[in-house]
């Protein structure tokens, strides 16, 4: 018997091709963390306002643009509960993730601050803080770290091995935040403060690319009763996916074309 195909046999191979070669591409999995919960409430906003239910709620809008788009995503948290900041760098590594997201609201410590200071920043991990301002966030959103290394069940080997292993995650937590800060201040209209560098705890043990989102301040008047409308929580769901968007294309790129370079190719 002949081994020529039919036409009709080469058409429906040829319909077949793309889905065969998409077939290959893994879904990005992806873990939100939504700051705070429980009896940690987090900075207080206007009237009842608490940054744990804002960071939720962004969280929540956040998963369902990332889940509409492809990915796969995992919450740290889905209702009002409790967790530790060990067990959501535990639940990040567990899932194995291609990036890391933490949610929060930033604010001021005195009346005068409250009402003057506003905006957004995005951060990423580094042994050294951008500034005292920087410094200062961290400690707060720290407040709720373990004293001592021993709780999280290091040795000065594994310490080792782990800081090893993040070492590429490190490199391309920078470029995530660089593709998700401008889409924010854009979209969102808000001042821009800037991409940071501080050492928060909940992005030391994460092995993935890890960003820590402090979308506004919701001790400022103004913004604060913003960061309440389910609007504005769109719009910033939006941006915060677009950026994700946009640094899983790069991401891959680099990843099939490994000669060329993506380092700040991200912006919008």
């Amino acid at each position: 018997m002949s081994p020529r195909r039919s036409p009709i046999c080469l058409l429906a191979l040829a319909c077949l091709l793309p889905a065969l070669a998409g077939a290959g591409e893994r879904v990005a999995r992806i873990v939100i963390d939504p700051g705070h919960g429980g009896a940690k409430e987090g900075a207080k906003g206007p009237g009842e306002l608490w940054e744990k239910e804002v960071a939720l709620q962004i969280a929540q809008r956040l998963r369902d643009k990332l889940e509409a788009a492809g990915s796969e995503v995992f919450l740290t948290r889905d209702r009002d509960t409790l967790m530790a900041l060990s067990e959501r760098v535990e639940f990040s590594n567990v899932q194995r993730p291609d990036l890391f997201l933490s949610i929060h609201a930033n604010s001021m410590p005195t009346k005068r601050l409250r009402e003057r200071t506003e905006g957004i920043e995005t951060y990423f991990l580094s042994a050294n803080a951008s500034g005292e301002a920087a410094r200062a966030v961290a400690d707060r959103e720290n407040a709720e770290a373990p004293t001592a290394r021993s709780a999280r069940g290091h040795s000065t080997l594994a310490f080792i091995l782990d800081d090893l292993a993040r070492t590429e995650a490190h490199s391309d937590a920078s470029r995530l935040a660089y593709a998700i800060h401008p889409r924010l201040v854009s979209k969102s209209g808000a001042a821009d403060r800037g991409v940071q560098q501080a050492p928060f705890f909940v992005l030391t043990g994460v092995e993935a690319p890890a960003v820590l989102i402090e979308v506004g301040f919701i001790s400022h008047p103004q913004e604060g009763a913003r960061l309440g409308r389910a609007a504005y929580q769109e719009t910033l769901a939006e941006a915060i996916s677009e950026g994700v968007q946009a640094f899983l294309r790069e991401t891959r790129r680099r990843d099939t074309s490994p000669s060329q370079p993506v380092a700040g190719s991200t912006g919008p």
